[in-house]
C-alpha cells in the first residue's frame, strides 16, 4: 500500500511539475523565424497599414504565441508596429538602450541595413513574466523595414 500511494504521489508530483514548466515555456526558435516570415508575407499582401494595425493588435491570435510576437522598425528605428505595447507606435526608439547599456534598437538597424536575415541578443522585459530577460530576436529586411520576433532564453 506504501509503495503504491509513493508511486502514485510521485506521479502526480511530476505531472504538476511538468504541467508548471509548460506553462512558463516560451517559444520557440522555428516557431519565431515562422512568425517572422508569416508577417513579412502578410505585409506584401494585406499593405503595410493593414499589417501593421494587425501585428499590433494584442487580440490578433494570428501574430502572438505565448510569449512570441512581432514588431516592425523603419530603418530609422521608428516602430510601425508592435504586438506587445502599442503605445510604441511611431516612436523613434534608435537611441534605446537594455540593462546593460546596448543600444539593441540602433544594432537592429544597422543589422538590418547589413543582412537580409539575422539574429539578435539583447535583455527586454517579458510581457509575459514581466521580468528582464535575455532575449533572441530573428528579423527580416523588408524595404525600407525590418519584421522581427524573438524569443526569451
Amino acid at each position: 500500500m506504501k509503495t503504491k500511494l509513493a508511486l502514485m504521489l510521485s506521479l502526480a508530483l511530476s505531472v504538476g511539475a511538468f504541467s508548471v514548466h509548460a506553462a512558463e515555456g516560451g517559444a520557440t526558435k522555428d516557431e519565431a523565424v515562422a512568425m517572422v516570415k508569416k508577417g513579412v508575407a502578410y505585409v506584401k499582401s494585406a499593405g503595410k497599414d493593414k499589417a501593421y494595425a494587425d501585428i499590433s493588435d494584442k487580440a490578433n491570435a494570428e501574430f502572438r504565441h505565448q510569449d512570441l510576437y512581432l514588431t516592425v522598425y523603419a530603418l530609422d528605428g521608428t516602430v510601425k508596429a508592435h504586438g506587445a505595447n502599442a503605445k510604441m507606435i511611431g516612436k523613434n526608439l534608435i537611441e534605446l538602450k537594455d540593462i546593460d547599456g546596448k543600444a539593441f534598437v540602433k544594432e537592429r538597424v544597422d543589422m538590418a541595413k547589413a543582412n537580409a536575415t539575422f539574429w539578435q541578443d539583447y535583455k527586454f522585459t517579458n510581457p509575459e513574466t514581466k521580468k528582464i530577460e535575455p532575449k533572441s530576436m530573428y528579423c527580416e529586411k523588408l524595404e525600407d523595414t525590418v519584421v522581427c520576433g524573438g524569443i526569451y532564453k
